[in-house]
Formats: C-alpha cells, sequence, structure tokens
C-alpha cells in the first residue's frame, strides 16, 4: 500500500506510452519515497522497508524478463528463463541502493526463441536485454544495479547458463564461499517451476550432512581478508565501513551462516535465508547462545537502519559512515542530536558483534607443526609406549600412502591436526591401539580433508576419537565407513539421552518432499546409524548407565521399524490396495520386546494380521489377504535388514512366529490367538511373555495385546513348565555353550538362566507379566515370588552384556587394564577386582534363582 504522493511521477507511471523500462524506472523512484518516508516516520520496521525494497526488486526482474521474452517472440509466456536471487535479494533483505546478484538459468527444451536461432544465442540475448532495461539511465533514473559475478566461473561463462550445466557444476566443481552464497538463494522470477527445480537438485551442494570444516574454514579466511582489508588505516569513528568493517554487518551475516552451513544438513529448521530468521532458528535450537542471537539482531538492525539513513542521502551506493557535517546529517536522519551521538550510539554494539565474530576461530592450543627428526621424541612425551610403530604409521601419512592423503590440502590439515592429535591418543587409555584403528580409518577414506578439520576445530572431539578407537572395535569399524558418524559428536547434545520414539520417528521421517522410497530407507539407515553411533559412545565416555543406553537402543528401532514399515505399506499399497477391514500388526519379541536392546541386537518380530483371511485386496493387482500380507512382510523385513550405501540396520529373526520356521511369516491374528491357546509349546509362551507390539493402530495393538494377556494368564495348554523349561534350557547349553568369561547372556547363572527362571515363575504363579524384565522381576518381589537380590542380578548382568558387547565383542577379559576399568565403571565398581566379584556373586545369586524356580509347586487348591 503506497505511502505518499508524488502526482507527477504517479502521472508518468500511468502514461500509456511509456516503455517497459521507463514505467519500472519511475516506480523504482516511488517505492523509495515511500518506503524512506515509512522508515522516517515509524510506519514501517527494518523488516518491513526490506520486504518492501525486495519485492520491488523481484516484480522489476520479473517485468524485464517477461519483456524480454516477448520482444523476441511475440506473445510466448516466458517460459524456460529462470533468475536466482542470492544475496540480500535472496533472504528478502535489500536496502535502498542494494546491487541485486542473480543467477540466469535456461532451459534449451523450453525456452522460446526465433526460428532457426541458436538457443543459447537467445538466452544471452534475453539476458542482456534484461540487464538493459534494469540498468540504463535516463531522467528518471534507473531500476536496479544488476551484478552477475556470482555465477559459475563468471570469467567464461555466459550470462545466462543451461540449468543442467549449472547443477552438473555445482555438484562437482563449486568452491566452498558459494556454498555460502547459496544459504540465501531462492527463485525470484521468470520461469519458478525452472528455478525451484534448480534448487531442489543442488539442495545437497548446499546442505551437506556430512560437516565441512574446510569450507567453514576458507569461508572464515575470506571474511577476515575482507576485514583486513576494510580496517586497513580505519579504526571506528567517521568513515567507518558499516558493511564490511570489523563488528559490521557481515559478521553478523556470516556469523549464521557459518552456523547454517555446520548444522543445516542435519537439521532442516536452521535454513532460514533471512539473517535474523536464522539466529533466532540457531538459538531456538541451541546452536548459538540466546544472548548472541539477540545482542547481534539488535545490531543487525541498527546497523542495516543507519545504513539505510546513509544511502537515502543522494541515493549513494556506499555503506560507509561519512564525515564532518555529512555524519550529522546522517544523524538527524535517525532523530539524534549529531554525529558523535550516532558513534556513540553504535560503538558497543560493533564491538559486540566483533567479540563475537572473533570466537568462530578455532581456540589456539599453541601447538606447532612436530618436525619429522623429532616426532619420536613429542610420541615418547604424549605417553606412547611403542615409540617406533607409531613413528612408522605417521611417517606413511606423511608420506601419503594412503588416497586420502594424497593432496596438499589434506597434508596441510594433517600437519594442522597432528600435535593436537597426538596428545588426545597419547592421553588416550590404549594409545597404539588407537593409532592402528585411526590409520585403518585413514586407509578406507576417500578424502581426509574433512575429517582433520573437523578434529582441529574440535579438540575435545579429537580426545573422544580417541577413546572410542581405544575402546570400541564396533564403532570404530562403523566410523571407517561413515567418517560423518563424528559429526554427531561435536557437541553436548550428542551424549544426552536419545529423544522419545514419537521424536525420533519424526526425524526419522523428515525428508524432502517428493523423495522415494529407496531415499526414504537410507535417510532411515543414516539417522539409526547416527543415534546408535552416539549411543555407543556414551558408554564409551562413561557419559550414561548402559541400562538407560539399552533403553534408548531401544527406542531408536522402534522408531525405526515404526517409518519403515509405514513407508512400505503405502508403498506396497500402490500396487496392490489395502485389504479392506484389514491391517498389518508387528510384534516384538525377547530383548527388543523387553526394549533393552545392545549394540549389537537383532530382532525378534512376529507379524500378523486383523480381520478376514479370506478377504482380498482392493488395488490394480488384488490379492488375498494370507498372501498380500506374507508379501508385505517379506518387504518389511527387506526394509529393516538389507544392506544399502547408508549401512547395515538391522538382523531380523522372525523363527519365534507360530510354527516356527516351518510356519507362515504372516498369520492372521486369529489364528495367532487360536495357536497359542491350543498348540503353542511352553518355550513359545516364555517367549509370549516379552511380547510388545511395535506397529500397528491403538485398537489393533489393543485386541494383540488382549490376546497376549488372556493366553498368558492361563487360556492355554497344560503343561509341566518347569520341567519343559530344565529340559529347554540343558538343550540350549549344550548347542550355545558360552563364548568367554564375560558371556553376560549365556554363562551359567548368566542372563538367560535368570530370564528362565523369571518366566517360569511368571507362568506358574500367571503373576508379573511385563514386557521390561526389570520391571517384571519387581513385580514377582512384589508377589513374593522372586527376592530383591534377582533385581540386582539382571542389572549388573544387563550392564555387562550392552557394555561388552561394545568393548569386548569377543567376550573375553580385556587385556587392556584401561578398558577393563571402563567396564568397571560401567557396572558401578571400583575396579576389575570388584567386577569379577560382583559378577561371580550374581551368578549364584542366578543359579539359586534358576533352581528354586523349576523346584517350585503351587499349592492344591
Amino acid at each position: 500500500m503506497l505511502m505518499a504522493t508524488e502526482p507527477a511521477v504517479r502521472a508518468r507511471l500511468a502514461d500509456a506510452d511509456a516503455t517497459v523500462g521507463q514505467r519500472l524506472r519511475r516506480e523504482r523512484r516511488l517505492v523509495a519515497l515511500d518506503v524512506a518516508l515509512g522508515d522516517l516516520s515509524g510506519a514501517l520496521d527494518f523488516r518491513a522497508v526490506t520486504a518492501r525494497l525486495t519485492a520491488f526488486a523481484d516484480r522489476a526482474l520479473d517485468t524485464a524478463i517477461a519483456a524480454a521474452v516477448d520482444e523476441r517472440v511475440p506473445g510466448a509466456a516466458p517460459t524456460g528463463f529462470a533468475a536466482i536471487a542470492l544475496g540480500k535479494q535472496g533472504s528478502g533483505e535489500l536496502n535502498y541502493s542494494s546491487d541485486i546478484d542473480p543467477i540466469f538459468l535456461y532451459d534449451p527444451d523450453t525456452l522460446p526463441h526465433r526460428e532457426r536461432e541458436d538457443v543459447a544465442d537467445a538466452a544471452v540475448r534475453i539476458g542482456r536485454r534484461v540487464l538493459e532495461l534494469l540498468q540504463h539511465r535516463d531522467a528518471d533514473g534507473y531500476v536496479l544495479r544488476v551484478d552477475l559475478r556470482l555465477r559459475p566461473s563468471p570469467e567464461v561463462t555466459p550470462i545466462a547458463i543451461p540449468i543442467d550445466a549449472a547443477i552438473g557444476y555445482y555438484e562437482s566443481q563449486a568452491l566452498p564461499w558459494e556454498r555460502a552464497a547459496f544459504i540465501r538463494a531462492r527463485a525470484c522470477a521468470g520461469d519458478m517451476a525452472l528455478g525451484r527445480r534448480f534448487l531442489d537438485a543442488i539442495r545437497s551442494f548446499v546442505w551437506r550432512r556430512s560437516l565441512d570444516f574446510g569450507a567453514v574454514r576458507e569461508i572464515l579466511d575470506i571474511t577476515r581478508r575482507i576485514r583486513d582489508h576494510h580496517a586497513q588505516g580505519q579504526a571506528f569513528g567517521p568513515g567507518f565501513d558499516l558493511k564490511r568493517g570489523r563488528g559490521g554487518i557481515r559478521e553478523v551475516e556470516f556469523f549464521a551462516q557459518i552456523h547454517q552451513l555446520i548444522h543445516g544438513g542435519r537439521e532442516p529448521a536452521l535454513r532460514a535465508p533471512a539473517t535474523l530468521d536464522a539466529l533466532a532458528a540457531l538459538a531456538a535450537a541451541g546452536r548459538i547462545a540466546p544472548d548472541d542471537a539477540a545482542a547481534l539482531s539488535d545490531a543487525y538492525v541498527l546497523l542495516r537502519t543507519i545504513e539505510h539513513r546513509v544511502q537515502m542521502i543522494d541515493d549513494r551506493q556506499t555503506h560507509a559512515l561519512p564525515t564532518g557535517d555529512a555524519l550529522d546529517r546522517v544523524a538527524r536522519l535517525h532523530g539524534l542530536v549529531d554525529g558523535t551521538a550516532l558513534l556513540d550510539l553504535l560503538a558497543p554494539h560493533v564491538a559486540r558483534v566483533a567479540a563475537t565474530f572473533d570466537r568462530l576461530a578455532p581456540a589456539d592450543t599453541g601447538a606447532v607443526p612436530i618436525d619429522p627428526d623429532r616426532l619420536a621424541t613429542s610420541l615418547s612425551a604424549a605417553g606412547f609406549d611403542d615409540v617406533t610403530q607409531a613413528a612408522q604409521r605417521i611417517a606413511a601419512w606423511r608420506e601419503a600412502r594412503y588416497p586420502a592423503l594424497r593432496s596438499a590440502a589434506a597434508q596441510d590439515a594433517l600437519e594442522a591436526v597432528l600435535p593436537g592429535l597426538i596428545a588426545a591418543i597419547g592421553r588416550s587409555p590404549a594409545p597404539a591401539t588407537a593409532l592402528m584403528r585411526l590409520d585403518r580409518l585413514l586407509e578406507r577414506l576417500p578424502t581426509a580433508i574433512n575429517v582433520l578439520r573437523l578434529l582441529e576445530a574440535r579438540p575435545a572431539l579429537a580426545r573422544l576419537l580417541a577413546e572410542l578407537l581405544s575402546h570400541a572395535a564396533p564403532l570404530a569399524d562403523e566410523l571407517s565407513r561413515r567418517p560423518d558418524l563424528l559429526d554427531g559428536l561435536i557437541d553436548a547434545s550428542a551424549l544426552a539421552p536419545v529423544g522419545a520414539v514419537d521424536d525420533l520417528a519424526a526425524e526419522m521421517a523428515a525428508i524432502e518432499c517428493g523423495a522415494d522410497y529407496q531415499s526414504m530407507l537410507e535417510h532411515v539407515r543414516r539417522v539409526v546409524g547416527d543415534k546408535r553411533f552416539a549411543l555407543g559412545a556414551q558408554i564409551v565416555a562413561g557419559a550414561a548407565d548402559p541400562l538407560d543406553v539399552a533403553a534408548g537402543y531401544a527406542r531408536v528401532a522402534d522408531a525405526a521399524v515404526g517409518v519403515l514399515a509405514r513407508a512400505t505399506v503405502d508403498e506396497f499399497a500402490r500396487a496392490h490396495g489395502v485389504v479392506p477391514e484389514s491391517e498389518l500388526v508387528i510384534l516384538a519379541l525377547g530383548r527388543f520386546g523387553g526394549a533393552a536392546l545392545t549394540h549389537a541386537s537383532d530382532l525378534d518380530l512376529v507379524y500378523l494380521f486383523t480381520g478376514d483371511f479370506n478377504a482380498e485386496s482392493d488395488g490394480a493387482k488384488p490379492l488375498g489377504a494370507t498372501l498380500y500380507y506374507n508379501r508385505l512382510a517379506q518387504r518389511v523385513t527387506a526394509a529393516l535388514s538389507v544392506p544399502t550405501a547408508a549401512g547395515p540396520l538391522y538382523p531380523v529373526d522372525t523363527r519365534l512366529r507360530p510354527s516356527g520356521a516351518q510356519g507362515p511369516l504372516v498369520v492372521s491374528l486369529d489364528s495367532f490367538a487360536r495357536y497359542q491357546r491350543e498348540d503353542a509349546w511352553t518355550w513359545e509362551h516364555m517367549a509370549l511373555t516379552r511380547a510388545r507390539p511395535v506397529f500397528g493402530s491403538d485398537a489393533a495393538r489393543a485386541a494383540v495385546t488382549a490376546v497376549v494377556a488372556d493366553v498368558l494368564s492361563g487360556n492355554r495348554p497344560a503343561r509341566d513348565i518347569a520341567a519343559d523349561a530344565a529340559t529347554m534350557r540343558e538343550e540350549m547349553a549344550r548347542h550355545k555353550p558360552p563364548q568367554g568369561p564375560l558371556d553376560a547372556k549365556l554363562l551359567p547363572g548368566g542372563l538367560v538362566d535368570l530370564e528362565f527362571a523369571v518366566h517360569v515363575a511368571q507362568l506358574t504363579r500367571r503373576i508379573a507379566f511385563d514386557p521390561d524384565m526389570g520391571r517384571a522381576i519387581d513385580a514377582l518381589v512384589a508377589g513374593g515370588a522372586a527376592t530383591p537380590a534377582w533385581r540386582r542380578a539382571h542389572d549388573l548382568l544387563t550392564r555387562l552384556l550392552v557394555t561388552v558387547r561394545l568393548v569386548a565383542p569377543d567376550v573375553q577379559e580385556p587385556a587392556d587394564a584401561a578398558t577393563r576399568m571402563l567396564i568397571a565403571r560401567a557396572l558401578g565398581c571400583a575396579d576389575w577386582d570388584a567386577v569379577l566379584a560382583g559378577l561371580a556373586a550374581v551368578r549364584d545369586t542366578v543359579g539359586d534363582a534358576w533352581k528354586e524356580s523349576i523346584a517350585w509347586k503351587p499349592s492344591p487348591t
């Protein structure tokens, strides 16, 4: 809505004989006047001012493109030619005298052009005409200054670029600073669908899941060079460059953009183009301090507003404060007495921005490159025992024997991080082991630059990496396949408990619109891998109780099953429809049913379906219900277990289904109920005590839970449960003996014996049915069927199982004293002797519990 009148300009704007360029130039004057009056009067705030100026720029650019196309091909729609706005136009933050920085793209297949005209020539001519319409000056001034230098390789490319060539450039050749530029990119004019297609195609270039501290370092270096150039001989005061000076506008923008580059690949909520929105989002996500966000936002608004005041005078394209009387005039435009008052207003904000931006630099550890001749001395001082072998490994890195270390940039990154890395590994519990596993990691990497720059930027992460490499071979192996797993450990939140199942599922389901089924599988695998790695790191770092980690592993699996099963059901329905009044239900058993997994756990699943087994699906390729759900369940199993480029997910075991491996993969709920009530054996009812529905509607889950409760409460064949259990345990002991002295599961008096004792007590007494083994034991204790020592035994054995799966997967006593101490810490024991004594004591407890359980007989009634 216009706020001012300038009759002469308005009359010329309405002149029917005026050209497109004339109308745009006149409109620009009117918009500038209206916005300036609203700005100075206080009727428009900073956001409204920049939004109106940006809206005009978008409109003018779109009008110019349409006119240029129409001039070449009269009546043709402006298809096949798009403008991508970068810079302040892209973020909706233009000022009074901003350049615009578009990229012109065209689609050779859809761009209108004259007969026998080369389409590339047509695109260039359209682009040149757009520039002429916007930049030509006459008595009414000009429309916009246009800078096309942000296009790919501007020194050699034409001003309009084919879309496929542009996509190829950003996927393979673009420089790190171009990533930062595209944070604020948007399609703004011309063929908007074409522009959005381009931005969708390069999204992974801009927003990388793997943190690129090499790119961040380069952007910081560029910013500092700009700061140094504009600060030469310039102290804050008259003549200060509001945009490029130390503590100026650009440092606020780059502070936000660098944090967006670091975290935005994993957190889409941080991808806000506008600076103020980006600062708010970063603070809300906990990525920057709220007081930093508030201070930078206040400074940004003030600096930009004063920049506007400067540019209001004679429409000057300047960002520098004037001097002398001119500074006083700018101050009075802002309602201040004089230039001194303006400088006093600006000074604290400039100082705060400069200080905040300075914190982006990696901490100076005082480390200096290690002279090869003094490497052995440095290794010995750091704590390495076998200095010779360690020196040989590092010498191999310096000689670039691995492909990941062959570039000059990789060697620079290696030398920069090596002092801190050697110190971190030297302080780790097992330096030789950590160095060997790091060597294996570097050997497998396609490039080491990013990992090394990340470790240089985060010294604390180097220390945690040394711990992981020292203790946890499974985590080290995962790192060698997916180095980006380190990205998730860059802040303290990685060592916090994983979220609730619903939150985890939302994160797994958060994939770009239009992504296909395979992309969904890849995304879920990446998220699960991130979470499982972080949970393992929590144990190594001593940041969490293994019992809580086990529950976290289970919540991650719950979410993965829910998201992948839903995606698979929807994908399957596209071809085969749905079975009316019927649905798939997934029942978890074993440790998954008990919601206490380890890093290496498989998933024990039973697939069921509700409704009539005689029904048929309603799709283009209908199937009978039984065949429909068996094929669907096979696909769900594949989604959960088949490895992809993102790695494996979970082994799935379906042998606990009715009739075991000989039975169908999926049965109806009615068949399942009938089997459990009439034919199931004791071992199957023991497994049923840990049954928990993990997929299906609330109604379907309730129906399955009701069947399970009915069976466990007594609606099942009469059997000698204790005798059957004793026979099964003897058979298991013959076929699956313990694999080592730390086999918490299979040792006599281990978890299997305890679980058997609990299940026998539950089934014989018909009490304490809870899938969670700890809560079930508590209920048995409350019912007089167990002692509190059972719960203590359960907790110690479970902690041992979860920890050993990571740090001693061969279940042998670790040779390294530090790993033994880690296990002791996880179990709450003072030392390794206390671990062995505690394990022996709980094994005696469990042995007694097992004997008591199979010896108990119900009183005659």
